[in-house]
């Protein structure tokens, strides 16, 4: 009897060694592709560069007070970041990140409003839009100047991610505790309507054309298509759990969703409104993956220029998963630091 245990357990031994040699052997940097990616990292509280060219860790960026979401200007120059803060410290303030030198040029303080979060660069020009979580505004901020130009409530209560539409100068807000969007002309500098969604509004896109606002509920589960000239609500998708993100691809034919609880990547149709695929992250299949690779948690989305690649950021297993968008498969990763979110990239 001893004897069978010993040769089970010595069976078991070797099984799981193989099993970790495999799992340990898949991943990594695979591809070549141009660009720099910047990757924040919350719980590290600084900013991961990455030569997407070469396969290789540029540097790190310490950040002083928690960062979630980044941009870059049109020109390349700088890269933004929302110094959002955490439960000991409120941000207040954007750093602005020389992309040539790497190094913090200066802080953007964004007076009475707090927890900045979702950001975007107007393009072909030094400004950037800015949602704040606490005061629940959108900013226009000059990173050349330095300062807010305009400062526009939503009128909702957190407000935390943002898109351009793409031929107005229409801002959209998400809200997720008011489960609404705000639809914002910033040229004029006004709120022109707030629309209700699904419970838990948060993740929100325009797509290409312009015609159509798609937001994740990440209570729901769903995904609201908003006629952009009407304002209504003209289809609702499911999801898998909790979507808190969405994107669509740079040739404007699929939306890709981050459904963070389920730990998959949902890819929709945007013409058909149907799902295509959904695409597994490793980590979720078996216990095995689970402690080899962690249990997925899909956050931030970016679609790099070429239109060949969409970067995921897995939180919790603190690496970017990159997906292949011509066969929609997981083709390589990278490592990060502690929890990634936000993404941006230099073309």
């Amino acid at each position: 009897m001893k004897k069978r245990i010993k040769i089970l357990l010595s069976l078991t031994t070797i099984f799981l060694g193989c099993t970790f040699f495999i799992f340990s052997y898949k991943g990594g940097y695979q591809i070549r592709t141009e660009g720099v990616l910047y990757i924040v990292n919350k719980a590290s509280s600084n900013i991961t560069v990455f030569d997407l060219d070469k396969g290789e860790h540029i540097t790190k960026i310490k950040i002083d007070i928690e960062p979630h979401e980044a941009t870059t200007l049109s020109n390349n120059e700088y890269v933004i970041v929302t110094n959002y803060g955490n439960e000991n410290t409120i941000g207040k303030s954007l750093t602005v990140i020389n992309t040539k030198s790497n190094k913090i040029e200066k802080l953007i303080e964004l007076g009475e409003s707090s927890k900045p979060h979702g950001i975007t660069a107007i393009p072909n020009s030094n400004k950037v839009i800015v949602v704040t979580d606490v005061g629940n505004d959108l900013l226009i901020v000059d990173v050349v100047l330095g300062k807010v130009l305009k400062r526009i409530p939503t009128k909702q209560k957190l407000s935390h991610m943002v898109a351009l539409h793409p031929n107005h100068k229409i801002a959209v807000v998400s809200n997720i505790a008011s489960n609404s969007i705000s639809i914002i002309n910033i040229e004029e500098g006004k709120l022109i309507k707030n629309v209700v969604c699904g419970s838990g509004a948060e993740g929100v896109d325009v797509t290409k054309d312009g015609k159509e606002i798609w937001v994740t509920n990440n209570v729901d589960n769903t995904i609201s298509i908003i006629d952009s000239e009407t304002l209504k609500i003209t289809a609702t998708l499911t999801t898998q759990k909790q979507p808190l993100r969405l994107m669509f691809t740079t040739n404007g034919k699929q939306c890709l969703v981050a459904n963070s609880q389920y730990g998959t990547i949902g890819v929709y149709d945007v013409e058909t409104k149907k799902i295509i695929k959904e695409i597994i992250l490793d980590g979720k299949r078996n216990i095995f993956e689970r402690l080899i690779y962690h249990t997925p948690r899909p956050v931030g989305i970016l679609m790099h220029p070429n239109g060949k690649y969409a970067f995921i950021a897995n939180s919790n297993a603190n690496r970017i998963e990159i997906i292949e968008l011509n066969t929609l498969t997981v083709v390589s990763t990278i490592k990060t630091g502690s929890i990634p979110d936000g993404m941006t990239i230099l073309e």
